[in-house]
């Protein structure tokens, strides 16, 4: 039966493999990418490493099949992969082409360049999250429970407020965090900020 736990380091390979699957806007993005780790590098592996108590996973008997991961602290967050996280994967991913195209290139530039949460949002919603199920654990709760319990432990930290990124286009993802008590805060061209007050 699918569980909610606390994921490890043990775990990379498996929540790796669930962002890979789910990184064409919740579709599976294996026949995109050359590098199948650089979207895990990007959205998953510094948070298992560097925020280990705020990484949950849904597993079952075919291993991980989803995960929840926040970081308390953005801005700390975000310092602390700069100088941990980052460093060595730059070395390994020089600057792509400019006029490079593929699925990759744009990962590649985030990894030297990544996005940093804008300053006016962090001082209500300093906490954020992102999550990604598998298919065959969606529609069965798992989603709420895992931000639920998210959310819990961000309230338990002291955390005033969380928010996350989503697709503007995403109108399945947005109908579900509304559902759980997140608002609109920021609507961009391709994705868009929601957040929640904890406190």
């Amino acid at each position: 039966m699918p569980h909610v736990r606390r994921a490890t380091i043990h775990d990379l390979p498996g929540v790796y493999r669930v962002c890979l699957l789910t990184g064409d806007s919740g579709k599976d993005a294996t026949a995109l990418a050359r590098d199948p780790d650089l979207l895990g590098h990007l959205y998953v592996g510094p948070y298992v490493v560097g925020e280990p108590d705020l990484s949950l996973v849904v597993a079952d008997d075919g291993g991980v099949a989803g995960y929840c991961l926040a970081a308390s602290d953005t801005r700390a967050f975000e310092a602390w992969a700069e100088t941990e996280w980052w460093p060595a994967l730059r070395a390994q991913h020089p600057l792509p082409a400019a006029d490079d195209t593929s699925f990759d290139a744009p990962l590649i530039r985030l990894l030297h360049e990544p996005p940093t949460a804008p300053s006016e949002i962090l001082d209500e919603y300093p906490s954020h999250l992102h999550i990604d199920l598998l298919e065959r654990v969606r529609g069965a709760g798992f989603g709420r429970a895992l931000i639920e319990e998210q959310l819990a432990q961000l309230r338990g930290l002291g955390s005033v407020g969380v928010h996350l990124d989503v697709a503007v286009g995403n109108r399945n993802a947005i109908d579900f965090y509304r559902h759980l008590g997140f608002a609109e805060l920021v609507d961009g061209e391709v994705g868009g900020l929601m957040g929640m007050r904890l406190a």
